[in-house]
C-alpha cells in the first residue's frame, strides 16, 4: 500500500551570521573618517600660516565670550587630557583590562592609543600649522591636529566598542565635545584642528577595533578547526 506521507526535504545548512554586525558599521565609519581627515589636512596644508574662514569666526566668538568661569571650565579637560595624565589613565585602563582577563581588549586599547599618537605627533611638525598667537594653554608653535581631542576620542570610542554600553558613548560624547570647546576657548587650537583631531580619533578607534576583532575571529576559527590531539 503506497504511503501518503509527504517526503520531508532535507534542511539546508544554516547560514553563518556575522558575529558582530557592528563591524561593517565600524569599517564604513572608519574609512569615511579617514577620508574626511585627509580632506581637512589638505585644505589646512594649502596655507598653514592662515586660519580658515570658519576658524577665524569661531576664534572671534571664543574671544568675545571669554570669562573667568569659562576659563576654569576650559582648563579642566585641558589638564586631564594632557599627555602625562591621559597616558596614565590609558595605561591604568589597559592594566585593568589585562587583570580581568580581557587581554585582547587591553591590546586593542594600547594599540589604538599608540597609533593615534604616532600619527598626530609627527603630523603637527609636517603640516606646521601656526597656532593662534593668543594661545593661553600652549607654547609650541604648531597646532594641527589637536592631540588632546584625538586621544580622548580614541580612548572613549574604543571603550564603547569593547563594552557595548550606551552610557560610555554618552560620557565619551560629552567629554570629547567639552575637550574640543575647551581647546578653542583657550585659543590653543583653531576649530579645524579639533575637528581633525576628532576625525583622526574616530578613524583610528574604529579601524583598530575592526582589525582586532577580525584577527580574534580568525584565530578562534583556526583553533576550532584544529584536529584534537
Amino acid at each position: 500500500m503506497a504511503s501518503d506521507a509527504t517526503p520531508v526535504e532535507p534542511l539546508s545548512p544554516p547560514v553563518a551570521a556575522d558575529p558582530d554586525a557592528r563591524r561593517t558599521v565600524a569599517l564604513v565609519v572608519g574609512i569615511s573618517a579617514t577620508v574626511a581627515f585627509a580632506i581637512v589636512r589638505i585644505v589646512v596644508a594649502l596655507d598653514p600660516n592662515r586660519p580658515l574662514g570658519i576658524d577665524a569666526w569661531w576664534h572671534d566668538l571664543m574671544v568675545s565670550t571669554e570669562s573667568d568661569p569659562g576659563l576654569v571650565l576650559a582648563w579642566i579637560p585641558s589638564h586631564v587630557g594632557n599627555t602625562v595624565p591621559m597616558f596614565a589613565i590609558a595605561l591604568a585602563t589597559v592594566v585593568v583590562l589585562f587583570l580581568i582577563k580581557r587581554r585582547w581588549d587591553a591590546a586593542n586599547l594600547a594599540i589604538a592609543i599608540a597609533i593615534v599618537v604616532a600619527i598626530g605627533a609627527p603630523m603637527s611638525y609636517i603640516v606646521a600649522r601656526v597656532r593662534p598667537v593668543d594661545s593661553l594653554a600652549e607654547s609650541i608653535a604648531t597646532s594641527f591636529p589637536s592631540g588632546h581631542t584625538a586621544v580622548a576620542t580614541t580612548f572613549f570610542i574604543t571603550l564603547a566598542l569593547i563594552f557595548r554600553r550606551w552610557y560610555i558613548w554618552a560620557v565619551g560624547a560629552v567629554w570629547v565635545l567639552w575637550m574640543m570647546w575647551a581647546r578653542t576657548y583657550l585659543h590653543a587650537h583653531w576649530l579645524s584642528d579639533v575637528v581633525a583631531g576628532l576625525l583622526e580619533g574616530i578613524a583610528v578607534a574604529t579601524l583598530v577595533w575592526y582589525a582586532m576583532e577580525a584577527v580574534r575571529d580568525r584565530r578562534a576559527r583556526r583553533h576550532q578547526d584544529a584536529p584534537a590531539s
